[in-house]
């Protein structure tokens, strides 16, 4: 039977069941659309990295003798959107059965039972084979919980896949090294220059700008760093465990103006495409642990293990329970827009000028840059929701839906209430001084509360607790600053407001 087999741009996993034997009768359908490329604004890097990944992927499909049919951006006969895709290929290659694989974002999962419905052949789908746990499996454990904390579910997760594990306990005689996990950086120990591919992308990003594909952000057509093989991907675990992972759970909230990767893998991007699985990663890491015990302290792969078989898969559950409304949540009714210096990186705030120059330069930001010092001011400014998760969603290379959502609309913004997160992650500048060296090069001073040399994180931080105190009244965790904020005078208070509102009106003048 003459079967057509989709493989989405995320999708790319050699490892697959599928792939385990030739068939000449399994056609492999790629493309790049401009359905992908539209549906919000994307950095230049992100657009260049899936694309060249997913060309890679067909290479080694065809290679290894799999038929493949590959669309580029720059094809005449391409549909470039996904209904009509199938449509055309089903009618040219005589195509009798309709494969594909399990979409990890509900728009695309909607598309294509759509799809599949209209259909006059029958269809199938399978599993991506990638991650821990299924879609429910999240939603199962939960069952009858009101509330969906992570800490259990990664418990549960270490248990059931006996990882870093003795006996039914966890090695190291803790669950959780996270209060171990905040050192500050200060310029010791000494870290490595990152490992980057250097790739020549001419070619490519001459095909999408001739497309008229409408992205942001800066790239070296020259020296693109970013992975985009399995080998690649390989090379880069690989250097993260002979070279990083001995300090990364020690650094990995750290701030510093001059190290924009310290000791984090960049690893996600990798994994969201598929060209490397959760499993091959953890299996890496903790392999090499074991190696070199006398070298690494526990606490160091702990911490990188949670994020990826905790807080990644947990991640993946709750938006898979609570898609579709999910995306429309905005439980603190904020309808700010977001500034212009988000596409520019023009403030004087410090840590937000190099958070987001960054990021536009290298689509890229660890998660501290991004929750505590982009998200948190998002948040204080009380930047519509949806405006913050288009930004997010665009301007990161390992940014899909099902794992930018959650974090940004639940953790970061605090949309969905408490769902994800039991309190709100806000900061006066106390914290991102407290992580790095962004304060001392800035134009405002962290330790003034008020007046125009202080810094805007501060004022903005007590007007979003006095404004948003109802929301917060019954929140345990937010008992002890709500009693802080009640012991302000009434005149420091009305100061602290009032310079919370000229920069919240005036955001690109700050």
């Amino acid at each position: 039977m003459k079967t057509l087999r989709l493989i989405l741009g995320d999708q790319l996993n050699l490892s697959h069941s599928w792939f385990n034997q030739v068939n000449d009768d399994n056609l492999y359908l790629m493309a790049e659309m401009r359905q992908e490329t539209d549906y919000v604004k994307h950095h230049i890097q992100k657009v260049v990295g899936f694309f060249r990944s997913m060309r890679n992927f067909g290479n080694s499909l065809d290679n290894e003798g799999h038929q493949v049919l590959y669309f580029k951006i720059s094809d005449e006969n391409n549909p470039q959107n996904l209904p009509q895709l199938i449509e055309q290929t089903i009618s040219e290659h005589k195509i009798e059965k309709f494969d594909y694989l399990l979409p990890d974002e509900y728009r695309l999962n909607q598309q294509l039972q759509e799809i599949c419905d209209s259909l006059s052949i029958p269809s199938e789908v399978f599993d991506t084979e990638h991650f821990y746990t299924s879609r429910d499996e999240l939603k199962n454990h939960f069952k009858g919980k009101k509330q969906l904390l992570m800490e259990s579910f990664y418990r549960m997760m270490r248990k059931k896949h006996n990882i870093l594990m003795e006996k039914n306990q966890p090695e190291g005689g803790k669950w959780n090294f996270d209060q171990s996990n905040r050192k500050k950086w200060d310029g010791s120990p000494e870290i490595p220059e990152e490992l980057s591919f250097n790739t020549d992308v001419t070619e490519l990003l001459d095909e999408i700008k001739s497309a008229k594909v409408n992205t942001f952000g800066n790239i070296d057509s020259k020296n693109f760093p970013w992975p985009t093989s399995h080998q690649e991907c390989k090379e880069l675990l690989d250097f993260f465990c002979s070279k990083l992972l001995t300090y990364f759970g020690d650094y990995q909230d750290a701030l510093h103006t001059q190290e924009k990767y310290l000791f984090h893998s960049r690893l996600s991007f990798t994994m969201n495409s598929k060209m490397l699985s959760p499993k091959e990663v953890i299996d890496t890491v903790v392999e090499h642990y074991y190696e070199h015990k006398d070298d690494i302290h526990i606490s160091q792969v702990e911490g990188f293990i949670r994020q990826i078989l905790g807080w990644r898969e947990y991640m993946r559950g709750v938006y898979w329970k609570e898609m579709p409304d999910y995306a429309e949540l905005n439980k603190l009714d904020n309808h700010n827009a977001l500034p212009d210096f988000f596409w520019t990186g023009k403030t004087k705030m410090n840590c937000l000028h190099k958070s987001i120059t960054q990021s536009l330069d290298d689509a890229y930001a660890h998660h501290i840059q991004r929750l505590m010092v982009i998200g948190n001011y998002a948040l204080l400014t009380q930047v519509d929701p949806n405006e913050v998760d288009a930004w997010y969603l665009g301007v990161y290379i390992d940014a899909i839906e099902w794992v930018e959502i959650t974090n940004t609309r639940g953790m970061s913004q605090f949309a969905d209430g408490g769902l994800v997160a039991t309190k709100p992650y806000v900061s006066s500048a106390n914290y991102i001084n407290k992580m790095g060296n962004y304060c001392k090069e800035c134009s405002y001073s962290h330790t003034v509360k008020s007046g125009e040399k202080s810094c805007p994180f501060n004022a903005l931080y007590w007007n979003f607790l006095e404004e948003k105190k109802s929301h917060f009244k019954n929140n345990q965790r937010m008992s002890m600053m709500l009693s802080l904020l009640a012991k302000k005078s009434k005149e420091e208070l009305e100061e602290l407001q009032q310079r919370a509102r000229k920069i919240i009106e005036q955001p690109d003048k700050f």
